[in-house]
């Protein structure tokens, strides 16, 4: 102690940063992603959804995160929860296109994708677009269209093109599906095929509102008079900006301890002797998108473990299985991979 007050310069190396931690600090500094841009217009889409939604925060997160992070999302809720019109109204925020297919169990893939016609002028079969063509579509209860239907999804979900006649045409970005279905109805339903759920990024359960929630409803809707709720929605963001962001989301860094807790976490799913099957490779990478999308909304250039939490159980509920037994006890997808989070060490 005696020396180090007796020599200043000690003293000065232990409260003056030398110049290679000035340099470090400077480079640190300027390698940090600006995120203001991208969080401003996120606040100024939930501005716009909470002119007409109520409640239902995390929803609105997760959709945000969603059309961010390159994804689809599977809404599913009772009828009259919001699950549609929710869906257009995050359309209108954003100056894209935007196509509405209902579902429906005559429902053929070319009435989805298009179909060549032959035009008598020319003397040539000619490709006429279908709906899917769009930037931002919303399939209204999805669980309705046979499997063959459901089949014409994969490609265009997954690699964002639609090959027909041996042609291949591309989508324009953004691409996202916003897809609606009732899991209390039966009839005339057709259960999704693990290899279509495993396409959605989210699966998003909407529940009834609480009476405060349920009061501010009825007030809103008392309030509207002549004017429509769709009407109330201002485009906020444009097409190009929603790339640009996907774009700047991308470089977000995460630690390799974290990619090593993701890749724990999932792998955990598959030897889980609750779950008769357990999640890909392909929520893995799901995981790691939308984790550092909800870094980025935070401001932040890093991921922590807390966002791969907040983005793990929307991710894995509908790519899992749980086993006949565990299902009978009443158990669901959520409580059990509430557990294997909660099992798996967090990186220190």
């Amino acid at each position: 102690m005696e020396e180090q007050q007796n020599n200043p310069s000690a003293e000065n190396k232990i409260e003056t940063p030398s110049s290679t931690d000035e340099t470090t600090q400077k480079v640190a500094f300027e390698s940090r992603i600006d995120l203001s841009e991208l969080q401003e217009s996120v606040f100024k889409i939930k501005q716009q959804l909470q002119k007409v939604i109520v409640g239902q925060t995390d929803m609105m997160d997760l959709l945000i995160v969603a059309l961010l992070a390159k994804g689809h999302v599977l809404i599913e809720g009772v009828p009259g929860v919001a699950k549609t019109i929710t869906a257009k109204l995050l359309s209108k925020t954003i100056d894209v296109g935007f196509s509405r297919i209902q579902f429906t169990p005559d429902l053929m893939p070319s009435d989805i994708l298009g179909t060549s016609v032959y035009n008598l002028q020319t003397s040539e079969f000619e490709f006429k677009k279908g709906p899917i063509f769009s930037s931002m579509i919303l399939i209204d209860e999805i669980n309705r269209a046979p499997a063959k239907t459901q089949a014409a999804l994969f490609e265009v979900m997954e690699e964002q093109q639609v090959t027909i006649d041996g042609n291949t045409y591309k989508m324009d970005a953004p691409f996202i599906v916003l897809a609606t279905q009732n899991p209390i109805e039966q009839e005339g339903t057709y259960r999704l095929p693990e290899a279509q759920l495993d396409r959605f990024l989210f699966k998003i359960n909407i529940e009834y509102p609480n009476s405060e929630e349920e009061f501010e409803i009825i007030r809103r809707e008392q309030s509207l008079e002549n004017a429509t709720k769709i009407g109330k929605i201002e485009t906020v963001i444009s097409g190009k900006e929603i790339v640009a962001f996907r774009a700047l989301i991308k470089k977000v860094s995460i630690e390799e301890t974290l990619l090593k807790y993701i890749a724990n976490i999932v792998v955990n799913t598959r030897t889980n002797s609750f779950l008769y099957l357990g999640a890909s490779p392909r929520a893995s990478i799901a995981i790691l998108g939308a984790s550092k999308a909800f870094a980025a909304i935070e401001g932040r250039d890093f991921v922590t473990p807390e966002d791969i939490k907040r983005a793990t159980i929307p991710v894995l509920k509908h790519r899992v299985i749980v086993t006949p037994e565990r299902e009978m006890e009443g158990l669901t997808s959520t409580q059990i991979i509430t557990q294997i989070i909660e099992s798996v060490e967090i990186p220190r």
